[in-house]
């Protein structure tokens, strides 16, 4: 299955996190189709505390076999090994965040994990770089239509 996947820094050398983050869910890819990843988006932080630094963005999608949890344990397995500690408030500053978007088109509402990610269509620093990546993209909009990412991210702006 096609997942993607949301990076976010905005601590310490953010563009090296985010490179160390792709490098790690490279090695998750496991299809013949390509890797994609977008190039770093710098944007203000959203429902942060004050005074939080600018977050460094990108989007990856991929292909992977393992099961929706268990890939969002491998997920934060790798914000762990890059700095970010297991236990942490909501929205505070971070070396790394990794947010799963979706696995095709599998929904998804457990405790642990809901897909489609559910603030993704209302965040312009996911749908930017994802619009770079795969702009033909079907998602579901809050108002049930199937749009392409990239008039999603029309809509949003």
């Amino acid at each position: 299955m096609r997942v993607g996947v949301a990076l976010g820094s905005n601590l310490l050398d953010r563009s090296s996190l985010l490179q160390a983050a792709m490098d790690r869910l490279r090695t998750l890819h496991d299809g013949e189709r390509p890797f994609l990843f977008s190039t770093m988006f710098e944007t203000r932080p959203v429902d942060c505390p004050a005074g939080s630094a600018n977050f460094l963005n990108a989007v990856v999608e991929f292909s992977s076999r393992l099961p929706a949890l268990d890939l969002l344990s491998r997920l934060q397995a790798i914000e762990v090994a890059l700095g970010r500690p297991a236990a942490h408030s909501f929205h505070e500053p971070r070396t790394i965040d990794l947010d799963l978007l979706y696995c095709d088109n599998l929904h998804i509402s457990h405790p642990r994990l809901t897909l489609p990610h559910p603030r993704m269509l209302q965040r312009s620093f996911v749908l930017a770089p994802l619009a770079e990546i795969c702009p033909e993209r079907m998602l579901i909009c809050e108002d049930g239509e199937h749009r392409p990412v990239r008039e999603c991210l029309n809509r949003l702006s």
